[in-house]
């Protein structure tokens, strides 16, 4: 029975796929004096908390979401984040 119910497990880890959440954000810095700052367009697997957090937090750093998308996959290795589904939506519609 034990080797049945592994045999199972073990089959069933190869039908597993990954993916990750990915966010877009408008950054912009808190702390900058200067009233013409200007807001960075960020792209992360950071969720908006951990990425404030990370970041300095609240005080430091004001952090929009934009959009965010499902990648297959995983980011492991350094590899880049997926392409914006949105950014084909708007090729297609230019074309």
């Amino acid at each position: 029975m034990k080797l049945l119910l592994i045999t199972i497990l073990l089959a069933s880890f190869s039908f597993a796929h990954a993916e990750y959440r990915v966010y877009q954000y408008i950054i912009k810095d808190k702390v900058q004096k200067v009233s013409k700052s200007k807001p960075n367009l960020i792209v992360s697997t950071l969720d908006p908390t951990t990425y404030q957090a990370y970041n300095g937090g609240s005080n430091l750093v004001a952090v929009d979401l934009l959009r965010t998308w499902i990648c297959p996959g995983n980011t492991g290795q350094l590899k880049e984040t997926c392409e914006s589904p949105y950014k084909k939506i708007s090729k297609e519609i230019l074309q």
